[in-house]
């Protein structure tokens, strides 16, 4: 196989949640490899995270929205064709989590969390999606979860989000496959980033996990961008519907 098997020259990705942590990775690591990359920030702008990509040398540009409205991944994705004249990857990294028991979790923050985690992830690749059919190629990769397998304890909307990613990639691999596009999933395990750092500093918690993990580490938010280039390039042309774990071995133990 040809070394440009794993290079993105002359395409264009979205990444959304780039401001930081695995989508910050993400976004670095796709401009790396050749991509013109929008990093979008939803809350926090992406700047930072396009600031580095520029200063390497490489095409970024910065987006801000709030996927909790309805009408911002059209937006996005026509933003991201505006600036780079097409579409070719899109990265549905952005997410959220609100934990309560179940019997107490509030109406406002299911709805939040499936808007967010779920219902953004279904409007971002429909609106990609289209342009994507239209020119015959595309590449979709959804940030999935340990929780797209597993229930989880006291995040019960964050469960059902992640396992509806899970299944909506599978739905859409089977209609889009065979018309050019791939779409797949990463689904991270427990990943050394600002989200995680009071499970890390938890020494009880930070202990139980780790004697969990086969690979006797946390995973940093580079294992994440790595599998998502790989996804993202022609070396990964016949992987469609996949959920791919990167977990140092979790749920295999």
């Amino acid at each position: 196989m040809d070394s440009s098997a794993f290079r993105l020259d002359g395409k264009t990705a979205l990444v959304t949640g780039a401001a930081t942590g695995i989508g910050a990775a993400i976004a670095k690591a796709l401009a790396s490899a050749g991509a013109s990359v929008v990093c979008h920030g939803n809350r926090r702008a992406a700047d930072e995270t396009v600031a580095a990509i520029l200063q390497a040398g490489h095409a970024a540009h910065a987006a801000q929205g709030d996927l909790s409205d309805r009408s911002t991944a059209q937006r996005l994705v026509k933003e991201t064709v505006d600036a780079f004249g097409h579409i070719d990857i899109l990265i549905n990294n952005a997410g959220a989590i609100r934990r309560a028991p179940a019997v107490e979790y509030s109406q406002k923050d299911w709805d939040f969390i499936l808007e967010v985690n779920l219902s953004s992830v279904f409007a971002l690749c429909q609106a990609a999606g289209a342009h994507m059919l239209e020119q015959g190629s595309g590449k979709i990769v959804n940030i999935a979860s340990l929780l797209s397998f597993q229930g989880g304890i006291t995040v019960p909307a964050y469960a059902a989000s992640k396992g509806g990613v899970a299944q909506l990639t599978k739905a859409l691999a089977n209609e889009w496959s065979g018309r050019g596009v791939n779409v797949n999933a990463i689904a991270p395990g427990y990943i050394r980033t600002e989200n995680t750092r009071a499970l890390q500093e938890d020494a009880t918690r930070n202990r139980q996990i780790l004697e969990r993990i086969p690979a006797n580490r946390w995973g940093e938010a580079d294992d994440i961008a790595g599998a998502a280039v790989f996804l993202c390039t022609p070396a990964s042309a016949y992987i469609h519907g996949h959920v791919l774990a990167v977990d140092g071995g979790w749920l295999g133990r």
